[in-house]
């Protein structure tokens, strides 16, 4: 399934969510112009690798860059549109400012479980999934009632549903939560996963936890489901 856009439209332009994606397309230009002599230091140095970090204690800086960091053209598109289609919302509930706090401490969220469950592997952990994962569980929290319309491929087909968010990311989630699990039995067997499955988890339960303690003074509001488009 592959999300389009949702039915909220945010009522204020998000400065924030823009400047985080335009911040990361920058920092993977720059890091897909580094010669390779060069390219495994900057990955090494700023991406999360567990075994150095339990090996230094002090080394407490991937956890936050980690999250600016992206492995391929993929893997960036695909999380920088993920966050267009829900970060506007969120910025626009929580404000600018907290908005910005809120990502960021999400992302540290998610890569201190993904830390938890992998602290012996030296595989470099990087992407900003993390700290959407957190943005998708406040969106979780904040729009139950929004709609994500999403194309469904089959074969050479497809079509456009309308999946209720709470539906749509209730299924997300359960989904890195149950690979996650999986992933823990594949290391035990030696078998280590590619993808940080947990960071997905931690990010996802951070948002759900601390999307309502970051409005704390701030008015509420009434959303609307955007209708006015034909599909």
């Amino acid at each position: 399934m592959i999300p389009i856009r949702d039915t909220i439209r945010s009522r204020s332009f998000p400065f924030v969510n823009w400047a985080i994606i335009i911040l990361n397309s920058l920092i993977f230009f720059y890091q897909s112009n580094l010669p390779s002599s060069q390219l495994e230091p900057f990955i090494q140095t700023f991406a999360l690798v567990p075994s150095q970090i339990t090996a230094n204690p002090l080394s407490w800086y991937p956890f936050l860059t980690h999250m600016w960091l992206h492995g391929s053209i993929a893997h960036i598109v695909g999380n920088m549109w993920v966050l267009i289609i829900f970060g506007d919302n969120v910025e626009d509930r929580l404000g600018s400012l907290r908005y910005l706090i809120f990502y960021l401490l999400g992302g540290i969220a998610a890569g201190l479980l993904q830390y938890f469950f992998s602290a012996s592997t030296n595989i470099p952990s990087l992407g900003a999934s993390g700290a959407i994962a957190a943005v998708m569980g406040a969106y979780f929290i904040f729009y139950p009632r929004s709609k994500v319309v999403t194309f469904v491929p089959l074969f050479f087909l497809g079509w456009f549903v309308r999946i209720p968010s709470i539906i749509y990311l209730g299924i997300w989630f359960l989904s890195q939560f149950s690979s996650g699990l999986v992933s823990l039995s594949n290391a035990a067997g030696t078998q280590v996963s590619s993808v940080a499955w947990w960071a997905h988890v931690g990010g996802f339960l951070f948002g759900l936890l601390m999307a309502k303690p970051f409005c704390l003074g701030k008015s509420q509001r009434q959303d609307y489901a955007d209708e006015h488009y034909p599909w």
